[in-house]
């Protein structure tokens, strides 16, 4: 979680939850101006007239010249997420093609701010592009794309934006407490790092949902170093979800209390590691 005040992370994945359009404009041009800086093919996607984002850009210190050259880019967001509800492997095939475009033309990779309030308004829109922001999350691991996801919150209500805020690595969302997002590779299924206790639990379970998270030899490994505290509520959210896939739950942390509560508890199909 970051909050309003702090500076942009300069790489990765950001959920901006905003509550003045302006204001999340102004960070977004913050997170692409440092992607210009790193050498990256910057993108903003425009949910209005793409021309008017252009001429308050080329108001911008560096964005006029980057604009000429091809470096930042505005384009709509019709374009680059077609479709009333996302496809999560399609569009993460659009950006993937994007970011190698960006690396063929000698970037150092691709950056994108998008407001995409207009992709989650229902249940359908919401399901499709949680499932998505943690499959373009996991790419990101491998790849030089980042990006920063806008969601207005007057709009979308504190539940929705929770639900995509906690499958992001990092969020300025205060009220969200864990955060279930992408591993590097051969660490596990997912990391998870926060708080998780009786009041999140249900959060929790959806969240995992919409993960879409993938055993691998009949284990599914949550790496969890950054975790600072899990009750058993959410303890069996994770032991039944691994369940209903036919694995095993492993989760590895350093909180001694989660390997006793599996003890005291009896809980089978759960197993916890310690990591240091």
């Amino acid at each position: 979680m970051i909050s309003d005040l702090a500076p942009v992370v300069p790489y990765g994945h950001v959920c901006w939850a905003y509550d003045d359009p302006a204001v999340f404009e102004h960070r977004a041009r913050h997170f692409l101006a440092e992607g210009l800086a790193a050498g990256e093919r910057v993108w903003y996607v425009a949910t209005g007239s793409p021309e008017r984002v252009v001429e308050r850009l080329r108001g911008s210190a560096g964005f006029s010249d980057a604009l000429r050259r091809g470096a930042a880019q505005v384009v709509t967001l019709n374009e680059t997420y077609p479709g009333g509800v996302v496809d999560p492997l399609g569009q993460l095939q659009r950006y993937a093609a994007a970011t190698d475009e960006a690396v063929a033309a000698g970037y150092a990779g691709l950056r994108v701010a998008a407001d995409a309030t207009p992709l989650v308004r229902t249940s359908a829109q919401l399901a499709a592009f949680a499932r998505y922001e943690h499959a373009v999350d996991r790419y990101m691991r491998i790849r030089p794309l980042s990006a920063m996801c806008g969601y207005h919150r007057a709009e979308l209500g504190d539940r929705t934006v929770a639900a995509l805020a906690c499958l992001h690595p990092v969020n300025n969302v205060a009220e969200v407490l864990f955060r279930l997002y992408a591993c590097a590779p051969g660490d596990g299924a997912a990391a998870l790092a926060g708080e998780l206790d009786v009041f999140n639990h249900e959060q929790f379970a959806t969240a995992l949902e919409h993960a879409d998270l993938s055993p691998v030899g009949g284990e599914l490994v949550v790496g969890a170093g950054e975790l600072r505290f899990i009750d058993h509520h959410c303890l069996t959210r994770l032991r039944d979800y691994a369940g209903g896939r036919a694995a095993t739950a492993v989760l590895r942390t350093r909180r001694t209390a989660a390997t006793r509560l599996v003890e005291l508890l009896g809980l089978t199909g759960l197993r916890v590691e310690a990591v240091r």
